[in-house]
């Protein structure tokens, strides 16, 4: 089978989150199980700046962007750890630029910027000497793609008979813009209505994507089913719903390479399940160093390593904090960066119990994966989360997730209930409604369990068996990809 990944971020080429993380890891998963897989990506800056081996390929076409044309240049590149091949779509005016997306503040041409690079991906496709199966597209930037393969490019023998996958990553981010940005896309304005292409009087290329496509995937299952209704549906799951029939959520896999406790470069002693309580305390030791304490205390290590924004709750951590701090039950480790008002009042906490609360407000990997592998708990307090990889590497690093009950969080983490120890079955502790006082119970039943030196390392036993690889994922992919094959192709009205 011939797949065509398309994507905005990926790694190890450009990342701003977790997209990249799962784009980067498919190909491979993919190749593994005989697919030929090529990776389409625009060439940012930060691409040449990882050391890669790309070289040109002598392609290169215009792309037709509302009166303009602008030229396409094409790269290619070997995708690290994996047969694949990625190719990338280079135009400096709009990806030679300090960041993918703009920052904090959105380039005001991002609706230009992702059109020409769907329009420029869908054309290099159909330049393939060999057709593809199936074009998998990847979040807002890509929405247009579908449309694309279904009307502009439809009678091209590369893509004419391929099947068009659309994934939601995150459906909070649509890509929204102004009308008149239809123009941009070369689609006829008849489109651009209610059932297809337009919300709220904007175009809306998520939603584009969602109708155009053969299929619809996300990120885990409950995820799936929380998108269909108003609570999660962002103002689309009247459209989801439609398309119910061909939706299907799987669960993301992990790079089971780089997040492998037995085998990582940035913690100091490698470990396994076999002799995790030792591996952990050399990861304790090393990271009172790098907070600049003397050593680490005997207080369980309580941490929360993501994002400092209201969808990760991080308002229910500071909430958190002014309840169990003071009680010297546990210390509590912050790594992350986001709004500057959650990034003050943490510093703030940080001050208020020093030597029990610290946080460090700037984004390291390296020092990401050493709170994990020092990390007892590790908090995930989403108030929605599509899928979610912190709590799957804690798991790894066996770090018992405390989440709470929502998308990918309820798919991956079994509550410790005494029977569930008991079974083998539980893997963290899980909370209900987005309130600081269901956090906290949480954490105390986590500390309580942990009091319990013999029942709380059962549960790490068990968190640390669980498997997370993208070989599991790849394969739920494949069967989407296989059983949209087998089904005629979605009508365009």
């Amino acid at each position: 089978m011939r797949v065509l990944e398309v994507a905005s971020e990926a790694v190890p080429f450009a990342k701003t989150g977790g997209l990249a993380d799962v784009v980067g890891a498919l190909p491979g998963a993919l190749s593994r199980l005989g697919c030929d897989v090529t990776l389409v990506l625009p060439a940012y800056r930060r691409v040449f700046e990882q050391g890669l081996p790309i070289e040109p390929t002598g392609i290169e076409f215009e792309v037709p962007i509302g009166g303009r044309r602008p030229l396409a240049r094409v790269l290619r590149c070997p995708v690290p750890g994996s047969s694949a091949t990625a190719l990338l779509v280079a135009n400096d005016e709009f990806f030679d630029r300090p960041s993918l997306y703009g920052g904090a503040n959105d380039y005001p041409d991002n609706a230009e910027r992702f059109i020409f690079f769907s329009r420029a991906a869908t054309e290099l496709a159909c330049r393939q000497s060999a057709p593809f199966d199936i074009i998998h597209c990847h979040d807002w930037q890509t929405g247009l793609v579908p449309a694309y393969q279904k009307i502009l490019y439809r009678d091209w023998p590369a893509v004419a008979n391929a099947r068009t996958v659309m994934t939601i990553h995150n459906l909070a981010y649509q890509g929204l813009f102004w009308h008149w940005d239809m123009l941009l896309t070369g689609l006829d304005w008849k489109y651009f209505n209610w059932q297809q292409m337009e919300f709220h009087e904007q175009l809306n290329l998520l939603k584009t994507g969602i109708v155009f496509a053969d299929a619809v995937s996300t990120v885990s299952p409950t995820y799936a089913r929380e998108i269909q209704t108003p609570e999660g549906g962002c103002g689309l799951e009247g459209l989801l719903a439609a398309r119910a029939g061909v939706l299907t959520g799987i669960v993301n896999g992990i790079d089971t390479v780089a997040w492998n406790p037995a085998t990582d470069p940035h913690i100091p002693r490698p470990f396994t399940a076999a002799d995790v309580e030792e591996g952990k305390y050399a990861a304790r030791v090393a990271l009172a160093a790098r907070l600049g304490h003397p050593a680490p205390d005997d207080r369980p290590l309580v941490a929360f390593v993501g994002r400092l924004v209201e969808q990760k709750g991080v308002n229910l951590v500071l909430e958190l904090l002014s309840r169990l701090a003071g009680t010297g039950r546990a210390h509590f480790m912050v790594l992350g960066t986001g709004d500057p008002a959650a990034e003050e009042s943490l510093q703030r906490a940080a001050a208020s119990f020093p030597g029990t609360v610290d946080v460090v407000t700037h984004f390291d990997e390296g020092l990401a994966h050493l709170v994990q592998a020092a990390a007892d708990i590790v908090l995930v307090p989403s108030r929605f989360e599509p899928c979610g990889l912190t709590q799957l590497y804690a798991q790894r690093y066996g770090a018992v997730p405390v989440v709470r009950a929502t998308g990918g969080l309820l798919d991956t983490v079994i509550d410790a209930t005494p029977e569930a120890i008991n079974d083998g079955s539980a893997t963290g502790f899980v909370f209900g409604p987005a309130e600081a006082g269901a956090l906290v119970q949480a954490v105390e039943r986590a500390l309580d369990l942990h009091a319990n030196r013999d029942r709380w390392q059962q549960l790490v036993r068990q968190v640390m068996a669980r498997d997370w690889s993208w070989d599991s994922s790849g394969r739920a992919y494949l069967r989407v990809f296989e059983e949209t094959l087998a089904r005629a192709p979605a009508t365009i009205g």
